[in-house]
């Protein structure tokens, strides 16, 4: 055998022997395949279905959380948990993963206002939302309210910030009805491109809207809650802002405000008379545990701090998922993932479309009850499409542990993706 033979033999082997490497990392680290099956016959004996959900007494907050934005079953959930809530715990208060403004254009739908239940979702501002689903949530609300007395009636939340229009204009005609100065406020806005004036400096601009949020301050405190609210989302909004131009970070600072924003939700709600709220997001947000770093804790573990036990977590996984997200070029497509979660194959195993695990009712002792107090891998699919996510699968997997990130799990075992309707409103 020559030289060159020999080299060639030699490089061929080095090379094998990194794609045996690389695999077996994957295989370790959430690789190739669709992993491990927790004991299907355990899994059965504890899992049930979700109209099974049990919320402990004196809950403040439930979250339910969804492992990607672009499947339809994950956003049905919302419809489906929330029936069971307001049928079973009276609780009358949904807040969405979605700007105050947008969703409050929804929740004056479905309190009576004008428009449709498609206009209502496309108003949140967030593709994700513009889908058959969550139009058939508004309208179930609507009809809901039709139904009962004022104070039974549900009301619709927001408490995200990345979406200004709705927040300022809810925030003028409120503050002008009330009586306030809004000469200069209704200045800064151009109507026609449906986005600040560039007439003023973004520091100008909040300086407008802090002096009108002040004299909103001194007036009755009901009348005032709402304009003084979206002043406090168009400024969080800055703020993040601020935080993109200079480091392109900002999510510890969005799951903060969030926080905020959800608590303020919840001060609505005890106002009314209600004692608890729900409120839906990515798992990613509503996970106790959490973090971005350092003191850099999402917003499920900020409330987790702030209620204790009066916050219940509910995560959700997917085993295989056909997900609807966008890719580089912006064009949202359709792509295949699965997320190695043993628990979520099991109950794909035992032939359950979808399933409940309630952590609380598993015995110790069991594998299902390791599984769960373990770290294990989760999926979690975002707003954005990579060629490394076919390449890397671990990529769009979390490996954490469920126990302590949820107090219970809704497993699907074949997730659809949404279709994104196209835009009614000009």
């Amino acid at each position: 055998m020559g030289m060159k033979h020999k080299l060639w033999w030699k490089i061929m082997l080095a090379i094998f022997a990194v794609i045996f490497i690389i695999c077996a990392v994957f295989s370790h680290f959430g690789g190739f395949g669709t992993g491990e099956c927790a004991n299907t016959e355990e899994f059965a004996k504890y899992a049930s279905d979700i109209f099974d959900i049990e919320i402990p007494e004196g809950t403040k907050i439930v979250a339910l959380g969804e492992a990607t934005h672009g499947n339809a079953e994950f956003q049905q959930l919302k419809l489906d948990v929330f029936k069971i809530l307001v049928e079973k715990y009276g609780i009358r208060g949904f807040a969405l993963e979605g700007d105050y403004g947008g969703c409050e254009y929804a929740n004056r739908y479905i309190n009576g206002g004008e428009g449709t239940a498609r206009e209502a979702a496309e108003a949140i501002g967030f593709a994700i939302y513009r889908t058959d689903e969550m139009a058939e949530l508004f309208d179930w609300m609507r009809e809901y309210n039709e139904k009962v007395g004022q104070g039974e009636r549900i009301v619709f939340y927001g408490f995200d910030m990345q979406r200004i229009e709705y927040n300022y204009l809810f925030m003028l005609e409120n503050a002008e009805g009330i009586g306030c100065n809004v000469d200069e406020l209704a200045k800064i806005w151009n109507y026609e491109d449906h986005e600040f004036s560039n007439a003023y400096t973004p520091d100008e601009r909040m300086a407008i809207i802090e002096s009108v949020k002040a004299e909103l301050l001194e007036c009755d405190e009901h009348l005032a809650a709402e304009p003084i609210h979206c002043a406090d989302i168009l400024i969080q909004n800055r703020e993040l802002g601020k935080i993109y131009e200079n480091n392109g970070g900002g999510n510890k600072e969005r799951d903060m405000f969030m926080a905020e924003n959800v608590k303020w939700a919840l001060e609505q709600e005890e106002e009314r008379g209600n004692n608890a709220l729900f409120i839906s997001a990515h798992n990613g947000h509503i996970e106790q545990t959490g973090t971005y770093g350092i003191d850099a804790k999402v917003m499920g573990n900020i409330l987790a701090d702030t209620y204790g036990d009066g916050y219940y977590a509910i995560g959700t996984d997917f085993y295989k998922t056909k997900n609807n997200i966008p890719n580089s070029k912006g064009k949202r497509k359709n792509y295949i993932f699965y997320s190695y979660d043993p628990l979520a194959k099991a109950s794909k195993k035992c032939g359950y479309d979808m399933s409940y695990l309630d952590f609380s009712k598993v015995d110790d002792g069991t594998e299902i009850k390791n599984i769960i107090d373990n770290y294990t891998w989760n999926g979690s699919l975002g707003e954005g499409y990579s060629i490394l996510m076919e390449i890397i699968p671990y990529s769009y997997r979390v490996y954490r542990c469920p126990g302590e990130m949820y107090d219970s799990m809704i497993f699907v075992s074949d997730a659809h993706p949404i279709k994104v309707l196209d835009p009614v409103m000009q």
